[in-house]
């Protein structure tokens, strides 16, 4: 196993064109991280935090939003040592720090090995078992099920893959109760099911950068028409799972009214792609971000606003 971790380390060395002179500097292990990513993983298992019933010491609460930060991004450099080879050539990725020359491959798995290790462990130290247990399972899912397995192999990989995208406000639910329940699984559907229409919005402008390197992106292998197909599906899945938590009693008028207004214009630019209007994509990618965001926030701010007036 680790003849073949040395061998393969080699190889992305030449792939990503890297220059053993060169120190890397503080801001290129910052970027293995992919601090966007980590921003939406942050915001989530706060929401996650704030939303589950019951309270948390702040300390604790910080503590936990820290190890699932850099849980996440222990992921991010996991994701960027084996995909140097083919972020190298692709136009997107090609600035990331291992395929730049910025960062050794080697240097990169060892950062993303011992990041992920410590977030674990000290979760589950801080904090309790089930958030870590959840916080590991969401590094190896990234890593390993989605990224070395599923991401070259099948256009079903942003279906499956998304649910480590999910797992951040379960594991900040878990952090506050030390279980899973149902209202967390909403949050994690939520999520999970956004993530296809998401990603293929974002797919259909850059499927030439997946088809050059192989990566069998639903646009690749299964055409335009027929993502656009599935965009609109998987829009029609999650629009009602985003206002489930209004039904189910643990988001109150505003958050359903919100949730509601946001879905239906989800809908719209989800029918306005599978149409292939002008820009459509384009248009339901940059929404569904704020989608997501104004969602998750309309929730957080609830239960803040419900906790100070109680």
């Amino acid at each position: 196993m680790a003849d073949s971790l040395t061998s393969f380390d080699s190889n992305q060395s030449a792939a990503s064109g890297f220059h053993p002179g060169r120190e890397a500097e503080a801001r290129d292990f910052v970027a293995l991280l992919k601090p966007r990513v980590m921003s939406l993983v942050i915001f989530t298992a706060f929401v996650g935090i704030i939303a589950a019933p019951g309270a948390m010491n702040p300390v604790l609460a910080f503590a936990a939003l820290l190890m699932i930060a850099v849980g996440a991004g222990a992921s991010g450099a996991l994701n960027m040592w084996y995909d140097a080879d083919i972020d190298a050539v692709m136009d997107r990725t090609a600035k990331r720090p291992i395929p730049a020359g910025k960062v050794s491959p080697g240097d990169a798995l060892g950062f993303g090995l011992t990041l992920s290790v410590a977030s674990v462990v000290l979760l589950g130290l801080m904090v309790n078992v089930t958030s870590a247990a959840l916080l590991a399972l969401t590094i190896f899912f990234y890593a390993v099920i989605y990224t070395m397995w599923l991401k070259r192999r099948t256009p079903q990989n942003i279906v499956i893959g998304g649910a480590a995208g999910a797992f951040p406000p379960m594991i900040g639910w878990a952090a506050v109760t030390d279980s899973v329940t149902l209202e967390s699984m909403v949050l994690f559907g939520i999520i999970f099911l956004w993530t296809p229409p998401h990603f293929w919005s974002l797919s259909l402008f850059l499927s030439k950068d997946y088809e050059k390197v192989g990566v069998p992106m639903l646009p690749v292998v299964a055409g335009v028409k027929e993502t656009r197909r599935q965009i609109l599906l998987y829009s029609l899945l999650v629009v009602p799972c985003g206002v489930a938590p209004y039904f189910m009693g643990f988001a109150g008028p505003v958050f359903g009214a919100v949730s509601a207004a946001l879905g239906a214009w989800f809908l719209v630019l989800a029918y306005r792609v599978w149409r292939g209007r002008e820009k459509a994509e384009r248009k339901l990618f940059a929404f569904s971000i704020l989608y997501l965001f104004v969602v998750f926030a309309t929730l957080a701010a609830e239960r803040i606003v419900e906790g100070l007036v109680a």
